[in-house]
């Protein structure tokens, strides 16, 4: 009796894995399949893209040539990049300091600390007209470095947010010591709270540049010719005279590769910094 309830026990388990995987299985492919038809789309030629049906079939790089040859896209890509990274080192810039102020010295109070995060609920086509009447008003209209400077403004709360967290984790007491050895405030943050953190800021880093990557509203109002971003870019592929949907999968796959490197990078990054702890 006591071996056949211990095999009907790992019957029982093996049957749970099993539905388990299959589970994560169909959860991976639901997610994948979209984005492996979207890299199989962009390889093919014009009529092959408007037939689903074919799966087999001669890769070609036609649609690459035409969006970062005609169409100018690696312009769009640049710009889009030092957008993003901009706005990302500035809301890390001024977020890590508001975020230190928050979590170490009570910045606020409590009702501070969360209405940063309420200052998203506002939902961002509520502000799209206040910002371009600014933008005009000063002629910053078509100017890269006033949409990231627009980035900054929605990036900021959510970085502030975040970092808080790792922040009031992190002892006082380290803090302490190196204010004995003589560092002040300022030291003791740059030498001992960053590198603590830095896992932490490294995601709030990612998440503000994905942000700003992926941001298509402002970007449209915003910008023109010169400063256009890559999601605007993208739109244009789409007109009356119909989509050019190779293009368009090539163009989704150039934005997507980008932020997929970066992830897979910072993700090492992250969990070798989550091993170091506070004393080497």
């Amino acid at each position: 009796m006591p071996r056949r309830a211990g095999l009907t026990r790992q019957r029982g388990f093996g049957l749970a894995t099993a539905a388990t995987h299959l589970i994560l299985v169909v959860a991976c492919l639901t997610i994948l399949l979209p984005v492996l038809w979207t890299a199989r789309t962009s390889f093919a030629n014009r009529r092959i893209a408007y037939d689903p049906g074919t799966l087999l079939f001669a890769p070609t790089l036609e649609n690459y040539a035409k969006i970062f040859g005609k169409d100018a896209f690696l312009k769009y890509f640049w710009n889009s990049l030092w957008i993003g990274v901009a706005s990302a080192l500035f809301s890390l810039a001024v977020g890590s300091l508001a975020a230190y102020s928050i979590a170490r010295f009570r910045t606020g109070g409590r009702a501070f600390s969360l209405s940063v995060l309420g200052t998203q609920m506002l939902p961002p086509v509520a502000l799209v007209i206040p910002f371009y009447l600014l933008a005009q008003r000063f002629q910053l209209l078509d100017r890269g470095w006033a949409l990231a400077l627009v980035y900054l403004s929605f990036n900021l709360p959510f970085v502030v947010w975040i970092l808080i967290g790792f922040f009031q984790g992190i002892p006082r007491e380290l803090e302490e010591a190196a204010l004995v050895d003589g560092s002040g405030r300022l030291g003791a943050f740059w030498r001992i709270i960053v590198p603590l953190s830095l896992p932490g800021m490294l995601a709030a880093g990612v998440f503000a540049f994905v942000l700003s990557w992926n941001e298509f509203l402002f970007a449209l109002v915003l910008t023109g010719r010169t400063s256009k971003t890559l999601p605007v870019a993208l739109a244009g592929l789409m007109s009356s005279q119909g989509d050019q949907i190779g293009a368009i999968c090539a163009a989704a796959i150039a934005m997507i590769t980008p932020i997929v490197a970066l992830t897979w990078v910072i993700q090492r990054f992250l969990v070798r910094g989550l091993t170091f702890g506070a004393v080497k």
